[in-house]
């Protein structure tokens, strides 16, 4: 990825990225409600877990869209957690925000809930996932994107875990470069 180096301790997050003003984290925050139906069920007769999924991607691209600007692609999925099945006639809210942002990506935080159509009963969370979204312009090649300012505790503990987790891809990421590497050079083909 391109993105920036982390910001030094005494730098305020999402401040200011050169000439791009930081976004407050509500700015761009979303959340998209779809009512399920057998259409989106599985074998097992609850909704497929890519219908989920889809609803999780859409929302987040939402949110980097509305962040960044202008366009932004997918480009990793983190954690897809399913804490419960969802099942038809379940009204889903799909919540999405930005927890970071680098010099040309973002992290979109996002929270799945249920609940049933017609029942006053409150909502469940049933899945979460953090994905990475990619600015581009229009020819498909990576932009700038305005900082995301926190602006609660909550969200300053978002960004902080999100700082974490963008060093675990690294790290992954690097390690698993490195071994193909020397694979390639004993002379393995994989």
């Amino acid at each position: 990825m391109t993105d920036q180096a982390p910001a030094p301790e005494s730098e305020i997050p999402g401040e200011t990225a050169g000439d791009i003003p930081g976004k407050p984290t509500c700015a761009s925050r979303t959340t998209l409600s779809h009512i399920m139906t057998h259409n989106d069920t599985n074998l097992l007769g609850t909704v497929h877990g890519g219908v989920i999924m889809k609803l999780v991607d859409d929302a987040a691209g939402a949110v980097a869209g509305r962040h960044s600007g202008g366009p932004a692609v997918t480009a990793s999925m983190d954690e897809m957690v399913f804490l419960e099945p969802v099942r038809v006639g379940d009204l889903v809210h799909v919540k999405a925000q930005v927890n970071w942002t680098g010099r040309t990506s973002m992290e979109v935080g996002v929270r799945v809930l249920a609940e049933r159509w017609n029942e006053s009963t409150p909502p469940s969370q049933v899945g979460s996932a953090y994905l990475v979204f990619a600015a581009v312009d229009a020819d498909g090649k990576p932009r700038p994107v305005p900082p995301v300012v926190p602006e609660t505790d909550r969200d300053r503990r978002r960004y902080q875990e999100a700082q974490i987790r963008r060093t675990h891809r690294l790290a992954r990421r690097r390690a698993i470069r490195e071994l193909r590497e020397k694979r390639a050079a004993q002379g393995y083909e994989d």
